[in-house]
């Protein structure tokens, strides 16, 4: 049986692509090539932006409540086939079973925020703002939005973060999906046209590389981008979009620290470590990669971590026992050792070394297993920079002052936590940590999808997150109505007194 090769979404149809260019998309912990997707064409791209500028107009006419009842019965398909999408996931991408559900839950949480956007849009009115005259602002959609998206959540990101809000308010969406896991974004997107019955168009999808999705930065149709990737990229993508009148929302790399004071209960804080660090494999920027521990608790903190690592349960993604799946592909495997060499070679303490991990039977799976470096100082690159693999790096300090320095001297932003008993130090943490997202004794501090995923520094460019009342705002534009009725007797009156008024102005 040959491989099956994908193809790219617009007008509401799956169309062949013509690029004699094709991604490879294997299961993560086989490492055998489950399908291929084009590099779409330039021509491809555009034909793409064309189908989400023709839907727009009646797209964005249909009423709050027709939008709405399209939401809803998205949200019904979704769960209806929530144990389908959750194997996909697992497969083309390495996350457990468990993983991978919530995945794909965390795609349906904010279509449920979606289906409330009668409420969540409303504008603001003033009833006589000067004799005679009303003023009101409406929120209005903006046109066709582009998501580009990363590989390492399939579904919450283009159909959590991006879609949801952008067509409930009235857009249309052109999703770049991740080449190294487009299908499960590809099978959301067939349910969303064949099940919900969704107008054609409204949302399209394409796979290609950095070339030719340049287009959706610069293309005049599309009025925003919404990112989420490397810091690099994003810095890109900000400042060719915005450059080019683009709303632009780019959420970027993280290297999220945690402190972990001598008064914290101990064996709480090391299982939500190992939960928040190894969990998605560290292929998440709400990982917790390093951990900032007081001198006095270091030597029982890595030492427990290193028994509770060494116990987790490392096979494949879709067994129901595993706890800790393989990274994505091969590519990104080596990308991660590297990064473990790299500590070696800094000079880092390697307490547990993840490099040779093998599953029996599963020989071929891009398996990496829990890593630890301890005694990790101010200038080694692995205690700065995202791995994005299940790598944990140790930072001793002597106390809560010289912890709360080290943190907010990376330049990510992310998130932050702390481990204490301490109300007085939870509290000087929560004001004074840099993290966009604080956790008090919580090793993953990302909020409900009604608050923002507010990343700081180099962790995100724009003005709105993703999510909460950030997310609903960004996609309308303001649109303010000044309103004057007047019958013939009134008039003079009326236009006397506006004219006054400009006049004192």
């Amino acid at each position: 049986m040959g491989i099956e090769r994908k193809k790219y979404c617009a007008y509401g149809e799956w169309r062949e692509s013509k690029t004699e260019k094709w991604m490879q998309v294997t299961d993560s912990s086989t490492g055998e090539t489950i399908a291929e997707v084009p590099c779409c064409t330039r021509d491809e791209v555009e034909e793409a932006i064309s189908s989400a500028a023709e839907a727009f107009p009646a797209w964005s006419r249909l009423s709050l409540s027709q939008r709405t009842q399209y939401m809803f019965r998205w949200r019904n398909v979704l769960e209806e086939h929530l144990d389908e999408l959750t194997v996909l996931c697992a497969r083309e991408l390495g996350k457990n079973l468990n993983e991978a559900r919530g995945d794909v839950l965390k795609a349906i949480e904010p279509t449920e925020l979606a289906c409330g956007v009668s409420y969540l849009t409303q504008g603001t009115a003033s009833l006589q703002v000067t004799t005679g005259f009303d003023t009101v602002s409406y929120r209005v959609p903006l046109g066709v939005v582009a998501g580009i998206c990363p590989f390492n959540f399939p579904a919450m990101i283009p159909w959590g973060w991006m879609a949801p809000l952008c067509i409930a308010t009235g857009n249309t969406l052109v999703l770049k999906a991740a080449s190294y896991t487009p299908l499960t974004s590809m099978r959301m997107l067939e349910l969303f046209y064949k099940e919900a019955g969704f107008p054609k168009g409204v949302v399209n999808l394409v796979t290609c590389s950095r070339s030719e999705s340049e287009l959706l930065l610069t293309d005049e149709r599309i009025k925003a981008v919404t990112f989420v990737g490397s810091t690099d990229i994003g810095k890109h993508i900000y400042g060719i979009a915005a450059a080019h009148g683009k709303r632009v929302q780019a959420q970027c790399e993280a290297k999220n620290h945690a402190l972990v004071l001598e008064d914290c209960d101990l064996e709480s804080t090391v299982n939500a470590v190992v939960n928040s660090t190894y969990g998605c494999a560290g292929m998440r920027c709400m990982a917790l990669p390093v951990i900032v521990v007081q001198e006095s608790i270091a030597d029982q903190f890595v030492a427990l971590l290193k028994k509770k690592a060494q116990e987790m349960v490392i096979g494949c993604a879709y067994d129901p026992e595993t706890k800790l799946g393989p990274v994505v592909n091969e590519k990104h495997k080596e990308f991660i050792c590297d990064w473990i060499q790299k500590g070696i070679e800094e000079g880092a303490e390697l307490v547990l070394d993840g490099r040779d991990c093998v599953v029996e039977g599963y020989e071929g799976g891009y398996f990496v297993g829990p890593t630890i470096f301890d005694h990790v100082m101010p200038g080694m690159s692995i205690g700065d920079r995202e791995i994005f693999g299940p790598v944990t790096v140790i930072k001793r300090v002597k106390d809560f002052d010289e912890g709360i320095e080290i943190m907010n001297a990376n330049p990510f932003a992310n998130g932050s936590a702390i481990f204490t008993q301490n109300g007085y130090y939870a509290r000087q943490f929560e004001f004074l940590s840099d993290g966009g997202m604080v956790g008090i004794n919580v090793g993953i501090p990302v909020p409900s999808v009604y608050f923002p995923f507010s990343g700081n520094k180099d962790s995100f460019f724009g003005d709105q997150h993703v999510l909460g009342l950030d997310g609903v705002r960004f996609y309308p534009r303001a649109k303010t109505v000044t309103k004057h009725w007047y019958d013939e007797h009134s008039r003079r009156k009326t236009m006397d007194t506006w004219e006054g008024t400009v006049e004192r102005a």
